[in-house]
């Protein structure tokens, strides 16, 4: 069973000037995310919405890569040289990523993603024969051991509720001392009960912390009403990966650079608390 969610009086032409800095409001009279502790078998999946997947690819990051999405040059720098080595992106996309991967000289590329359109999308953009790609659940994978030099994920593990299983899953398919890099929703944004910009009595925008140690499932609204994501404190995070056997590299509680801001000013709200955190770490 995939849940599909239909988007409520698309706001296309604010779609489309929409980066994660500036994020439209919902449309719901509520923005609170409700908690619930109801366990679910399978990653819901909206992007198969025909109007939910239209919007999402005006997005800056779908239509153009890599170079779209501001965190990229933090998350390149994290990971090694790929070239002659066997990589798995897990929630590929578009398959922007296996492609790049592809371009660097990567034996071999698996793209995963539980999205049927996303991959429809992303087979008519790749023409590279080391790429393949496959319809998977992140929530049931089963991949082959010591099978990866390199796995990788951007922006999907905050949507996976048993995150434990896939950092096991991923530990068994990559090689001894074999590498994970990936972003995900960082703590602080996703924990708020009204996660959006607030101004004090001081007209100062500040951003709410609360309910961050809560954890568990967050519903709320992202183009499509009842967007479902799966909240964990930075410490359970971390120790997630550690108790599966990964050893940390690297943590980054992304902002962007000057330059990033310069050319994006509206980037500059996103150094006053972290959106994403990118973490490597090694088998």
């Amino acid at each position: 069973m995939i849940l599909q969610y239909r988007i409520r009086a698309p706001a296309r032409a604010r779609i489309q000037a929409y980066t994660y800095a500036e994020r439209p409001p919902c449309r719901r009279r509520s923005l609170m995310p409700t908690f619930h502790r109801t366990r679910i078998t399978m990653t819901q999946n909206i992007y198969d919405d025909p109007d939910f997947f239209e919007g999402y690819g005006q997005l800056p990051r779908s239509r153009d890569g890599l170079d779209g999405a501001p965190e990229w040059p933090s998350l390149r720098a994290m990971l090694p040289n790929v070239a002659g080595r066997r990589v798995v992106d897990l929630g590929c996309g578009y398959g922007w990523f296996c492609r790049w991967a592809a371009e660097q000289g990567a034996a071999r590329v698996l793209g995963i993603d539980v999205s049927a359109r996303m991959l429809d999308r992303a087979r008519e953009m790749t023409t590279s024969p080391a790429v393949r790609y496959e319809r998977a659940d992140l929530e049931r994978l089963s991949l082959p051991s010591a099978s990866f030099e390199l796995a990788y994920s951007s922006l999907a593990f905050h949507y996976v509720e048993h995150l434990p299983a896939l950092f096991g899953a991923i530990g068994r398919a990559l090689v001894p001392d074999g590498r994970l890099v990936f972003s995900i929703e960082h703590p602080i944004y996703m924990a708020s009960r009204r996660p959006q910009w607030r101004i004090d009595e001081n007209g100062h925008r500040f951003w709410p912390v609360d309910g961050y140690r809560i954890e568990g499932r967050r519903t709320t609204d992202w183009f499509a009403a009842g967007v479902v994501k799966y909240h964990r404190t930075l410490g359970t995070l971390l120790n997630q990966l550690i108790a599966a056997g990964f050893r940390i590299d690297h943590l980054d509680e992304w902002g962007p650079s000057d330059e990033q801001v310069a050319a994006r000013p509206a980037l500059a709200q996103e150094r006053e608390r972290p959106m994403f955190a990118l973490v490597g770490a090694r088998r």
